[in-house]
């Protein structure tokens, strides 16, 4: 199991994330909750379809943080 980096940003309508390590792995949702429960049905996915391409799994090498100003 790995563990990536999701980004979650505020839309006019709700939410949209994406997945910097995994190019085009994005999703939206109505609140955050609902997004990341979408995210992680899209990475699983993603996932499962590269799985069956016989494509290696990307490493998770984004980090995150934040910084106080």
């Amino acid at each position: 199991m790995k563990d990536y980096t999701i980004i979650i940003e505020k839309t006019a309508t709700g939410y949209s994330a994406y997945v910097p390590d995994l190019p085009g792995c994005i999703t939206v949702g109505d609140t955050v909750e609902e997004t990341k429960q979408h995210m992680k049905e899209a990475i699983d996915l993603y996932i499962d379809t590269l799985k069956a391409q016989g494509k290696p799994l990307p490493e998770a090498i984004t980090l995150s943080d934040k910084i106080s100003v």
